[in-house]
């Protein structure tokens, strides 16, 4: 719902701490370490995504982000993901469904011989469902 950075006081910025302080919806204000993991998740995400609205990268790596998330949350993840995918390239490491159903392409890597790793491409033209 909202968040504040605070910067520690009289060190040298370079050098100090920053708090995130995060206040989820229904909640009081804590600081992120009290948290829930989806809440962790969700406050991280957003700081990415509002440093990502001044300064656009060319790509953000990934890796289960969406693992503490439920559904809901996986739903406004992805979302978003779509929202910055016009600036921002996105590679996603997950084994997530519902991630996955919201992939433009999908790398698979398979082991169809001890020692020795494939790895599978799919590119998709349209919204996919991926069975269970």
């Amino acid at each position: 719902d909202e968040a504040d950075l605070l910067l520690e006081e009289g060190v040298d910025p370079l050098e100090a701490k920053i708090e995130i302080i995060a206040k989820p919806k229904g909640k009081r204000p804590t600081g992120i370490e009290l948290l829930s993991g989806g809440e962790k998740t969700l406050t991280a995400t957003a700081l990415l995504f509002a440093i990502y609205l001044v300064k656009p990268s060319p790509f953000c790596i990934m890796d289960e982000v969406d693992a503490p998330l439920d559904d809901a949350n996986i739903d406004r993840f992805t979302k978003l993901l779509k929202d910055f995918s016009g600036n921002t390239q996105f590679i996603i490491v997950t084994h997530n469904k519902r991630t996955m159903e919201a992939a433009e392409n999908m790398y698979g890597v398979t082991i169809q011989e001890e020692g020795i790793s494939k790895l599978v491409g799919v590119q998709f033209n349209e919204d996919i469902k991926v069975s269970a």
